[in-house]
C-alpha cells in the first residue's frame, strides 16, 4: 500500500515558522511570498487535519498538536539533511527559475535565450508557464514576467516594454464580410474578446462610443488569439512583436492604421527584492532588462 506523506516544502515552512515565531520572517528565509508561505501552512494543516499555529497579529505560536508534531518534523528533516550523499557535488549548481506567459515564451523568451546561455553556460535556466491575470503568486519561482497593469504589492516590479495595440484580420474573413473601410464598419464583424486585450480603450481612440463586447469567442491567450484571427474567426487586437511573422506571410493584415499607443497591459519583471543578492539571478535580470527593454525594434 502506498504511503501518503506530507509535502516536504510544507514541512520546511512549518519548521521555519515555528523557529521564527513569524510567517513573514520564515517566508523571507525561504525566499517566497507571504501568500505562498501561508498556502504551504494551510496545505500541511489540511494534511494533518489539525491547526498547527495560533495567530496573534503578526506573531504566531504553536498549538499543543503543533509542538508535538514539530519534534517529529525536525527529526525527519534532520535525518534527511544528515544522510551522507557521497556523489553529490560539494558546490551547488547555479540555477534560476523563470515563469513567463506562454506567448512571451514562444515569441520572445525562447528565441533569444541562447544569448544568455552562451554568455553563462554555468547557469541552468528552468522555465515555467503562467496564465496572465490568473496565476498571481510567485510561488517558488525566482523571476516572473507578468502581462498586466503592473500593480503587484510587496514585489519589485519593473516594466520591460509596452507596445501599441492594433486590430488585425485574415484576408479571407475580410473578403467574407465585404471589407472594413473605417472603424465604424467593425459593427458587421465578429470581435474576438480577451481580458488581455480589451476593446474599449481602442474604441475610445477610434472615436467609437461602444461598450466592451459581451458576446462571441473569448480567448485569454495572446498566441491563440492570433491563431483564431488567422483561421478566420473574426477581428482581434494584437501587438507588433507577436503578429509580425503572420503579417509578413500575409496570414493576417492590420486594419485602419490606428493604434492604441498606451494599452492598459504591458510586460513586467516581477521578483522578490532579496533575490537580487544571488549573482545568477542578478545576471539574468540584467540580461532580460537589456534584451527585452522598451527599445526593442
Amino acid at each position: 500500500m502506498a504511503i501518503r506523506l506530507p509535502p516536504v516544502h510544507a514541512l520546511s515552512a512549518f519548521e521555519a515558522a515555528a523557529r521564527h515565531g513569524s510567517f513573514a520572517l520564515a517566508a523571507e528565509e525561504l525566499c517566497i511570498t507571504p501568500s505562498a508561505f501561508s498556502h504551504r501552512i494551510r496545505l500541511l494543516e489540511d494534511f494533518v487535519g489539525e491547526r498547527l499555529f495560533l495567530r496573534d497579529g503578526r506573531s504566531v505560536s504553536l498549538t499543543e498538536f503543533g509542538r508535538r508534531y514539530l519534534d517529529v518534523v525536525r527529526g525527519a528533516l534532520s535525518s534527511l539533511a544528515d544522510f551522507p550523499l557521497p556523489h553529490r557535488h560539494a558546490t551547488g549548481q547555479l540555477k534560476v527559475k523563470v515563469t513567463v506567459p506562454p506567448t512571451f515564451a514562444r515569441y520572445l523568451f525562447l528565441p533569444n535565450l541562447h544569448e544568455f546561455m552562451s554568455l553563462h553556460p554555468d547557469i541552468t535556466i528552468e522555465t515555467y508557464l503562467s496564465v496572465p491575470l490568473y496565476d498571481m503568486s510567485l510561488s517558488e519561482t525566482d523571476i516572473e514576467v507578468r502581462f498586466g497593469a503592473g500593480k503587484y504589492p510587496d514585489l519589485v516590479t519593473e516594466k520591460l516594454f509596452e507596445e501599441p495595440a492594433f486590430p488585425v484580420v485574415s484576408p479571407a474573413y475580410l473578403e467574407q464580410i465585404g471589407g472594413l473601410n473605417s472603424p465604424a464598419d467593425l459593427q458587421k464583424a465578429q470581435l474576438l474578446r480577451s481580458a488581455l486585450e480589451p476593446w474599449q480603450p481602442w474604441f475610445e481612440v477610434a472615436g467609437l462610443d461602444w461598450p466592451e463586447p459581451a458576446a462571441g469567442l473569448r480567448i485569454d491567450d495572446l498566441g491563440l488569439l492570433l491563431e483564431a484571427v488567422r483561421h478566420g474567426y473574426g477581428v482581434a487586437l494584437t501587438r507588433q512583436h507577436f503578429a509580425a511573422e503572420m503579417i509578413a506571410r500575409g496570414d493576417i493584415v492590420p486594419l485602419f492604421d490606428l493604434q492604441l499607443t498606451t494599452p492598459q497591459h504591458a510586460y513586467y519583471l516581477v521578483y522578490e527584492r532579496n533575490l537580487r543578492e544571488r549573482p545568477e539571478v542578478a545576471l539574468l535580470l540584467d540580461w532580460m532588462r537589456a534584451r527585452f527593454s522598451m527599445a526593442l525594434p
